[in-house]
């Protein structure tokens, strides 16, 4: 019986289907941490006052956020050092972000349960997001003006607050005239200086010539003068105000709301307060650039650069490995070549990616590049123009790197068309390039998009090649911008893939970065969701749209 029952195959069905529900389980496991750590982060945790007794017998207070709790084992603690009693079964320790970083020398501090005497959550403790050294926690004690206290006590909260909106919107002004005006004028003198360089160098440079540029530039810096102007009064007003915090231990700190992002007391917060702190911090997130070394602030610049060089990889890898593909399919002499490419193509897909990325920095970018540099852009050297990584070389090496999947989904979607509609096509006098332009590659275009899916799939996530051929840790300015050519395929650009990699392996400060990597990958994930839900979409139409040809 138990041998009819193997031959039967009921056995492997059951096993099959016991690994795809363990696979499904691994995977909504993931997501479901990734989703939990990662969309929690933003949530304004309560701050805790702890009454806590050192090695030594000292009780000190210690405030800050609870983050995590460890649990170990006596024996293994008492293999680590610790003192263990004979009636402890556990160690267990808490980690609590204690920021104060300027002050104390770190963010995060390890305190054990039983030493803790007692501990509260007081009203009037603050949290204060600034844009250098993390967060401050203690307590509100007075604003200042001028150096001069304007408020002190229950009047010091709405004061700040209300100075606070005003710094900001002051912030957000020095920042648009920074990165925007003053932003476009010094490029637009670079490249005066290109072209006045160029003209040299091809002898066109005279007497009208240097007028000309004279008057441009003189133009610009009368423009640049108004703009300083604009910039010293923003900055005097900016760092008028100040607001004066008490730490845990009475030491009084005197800090400049040009450096406060927000200041809020999580301790008094409703459920609603706390919904729409978590919604403002998201967008933060969403829109905002990165700070203190990529651990605060937004990311946008990297989610713009993902999406950015994956559109391009899939203008660039579409045409290219559909061509490929009806070439083999439609008008190569089916024979040992021919399967020798087929051959070579499915390896291909089997390559390293770190090995694209060294061909793409030594072919795309210091040959080609280089040449291109040489031939166009003398007026650069010594700096590099095209002959530096980039925005284009690393789609360019990216979609050599999903070229193979796209060429054998095309080619398999070719294969599927019948050879009757083909024949019927030329029997009613369409040519070979009609018949495969308006018939054939028409029906297949589902595959094409399932090729390009998984080409979107594994392009947004690639890391390795990116690091040699244009991804950096922090780009200054977007490859997209208001100056012309308003797309620069020559600059660098920050990627979600590399963003993770860069905050939890290269960051100076691992234990305030891991949030932050659990809610980029939860980012990338959903983008990368997103690129393929938009191509199935299209592929699903296109797929009703041919069905009734292809039946």
């Amino acid at each position: 019986m138990i041998r009819l029952w193997f031959k039967s195959g009921t056995p492997w069905v059951w096993l099959n289907a016991a690994a795809v529900s363990a696979s499904l389980i691994m995977v909504i496991g993931v997501l479901g941490l990734i989703l939990v750590r990662g969309a929690g982060h933003f949530w304004p945790s309560e701050v805790v006052q702890f009454s806590y007794q050192e090695t030594n017998g000292e009780i000190q207070t210690i405030i800050g956020e609870h983050v995590d709790t460890s649990i170990t084992p006596a024996a293994m603690a008492k293999s680590s050092g610790h003192v263990m009693a004979d009636d402890e079964d556990t160690l267990v320790q808490y980690l609590i972000k204690v920021g104060n970083r300027d002050i104390t020398g770190t963010d995060f501090r390890w305190i054990l349960e039983r030493n803790i005497r007692q501990q509260q959550t007081p009203a009037e403790l603050i949290v204060i997001e600034r844009r250098e050294w993390g967060n401050f926690y203690g307590r509100l004690t007075a604003v200042k003006e001028n150096g001069n206290i304007i408020a002190e006590g229950d009047q010091a909260w709405p004061a700040v607050q209300a100075r606070i909106d005003e710094a900001l919107s002051v912030f957000e002004k020095i920042a648009h005239l920074e990165k925007k005006e003053v932003g476009s004028i010094n490029y637009s003198l670079e490249q005066l200086r290109l072209k006045q360089k160029k003209l040299q160098l091809e002898n066109r440079w005279d007497a009208t010539a240097e007028q000309q540029m004279a008057s441009e530039k003189a133009e610009l810096e009368a423009e640049y003068k108004q703009y300083q102007v604009q910039l010293s009064g923003l900055y005097q007003q900016i760092r008028r105000d100040s607001l004066v915090a008490k730490t845990e231990n009475g030491t009084e700190v005197e800090i400049p709301l040009n450096k406060v992002v927000r200041v809020f007391q999580p301790n008094t917060m409703s459920m609603f307060d706390k919904t729409v702190h978590y919604g403002v911090k998201v967008v933060e997130f969403l829109t905002d650039e990165p700070r203190e070394a990529n651990t605060e602030g937004g990311i946008f610049p990297a989610i713009f650069g993902t999406v950015l060089m994956v559109m391009m990889m899939s203008v660039i890898v579409t045409p290219f490995g559909v061509i490929a593909a009806v070439y083999l399919r439609e008008y190569a002499k089916q024979g040992f070549i021919t399967r020798l490419i087929r051959i070579s193509v499915n390896n291909l897909a089997g390559v390293p990616s770190i090995v694209y990325g060294v061909f793409g920095l030594g072919f795309f970018v210091y040959i080609l590049g280089g040449n291109i540099d040489h031939l166009f852009f003398p007026e650069a050297a010594p700096a590099p123009v095209f002959g530096t990584p980039g925005l284009l070389w690393a789609s360019i090496t990216l979609a050599l790197l999903t070229l193979p999947v796209v060429i054998v989904s095309t080619e398999e979607g070719l294969a599927r068309i019948p050879r009757s509609i083909r024949e019927g096509s030329l029997a009613l006098g369409a040519t070979k390039l009609e018949t495969l332009w308006l018939t054939v590659l028409p029906m297949a275009s589902p595959a094409m998009m399932t090729g390009l899916i998984l080409a979107v799939a594994r392009a947004a996530g690639e890391v390795a090649p990116l690091m040699l051929v244009g991804v950096v840790k922090l780009a200054p300015t977007l490859p997209l911008d208001g100056n012309y050519p308003f797309l620069h395929l020559d600059r660098k650009f920050m990627h979600l893939g590399f963003h993770i990699y860069d905050v939890g392996f290269q960051s100076p400060n691992v234990e305030a970065a891991r949030p932050l990597v659990y809610a980029t990958s939860l980012l990338l994930v959903l983008v990368i969701i997103g690129l393929n839900l938009s191509a199935i979409l299209i592929r699903n139409h296109l797929r009703e749209k041919y069905r009734a040809l292809e039946g």
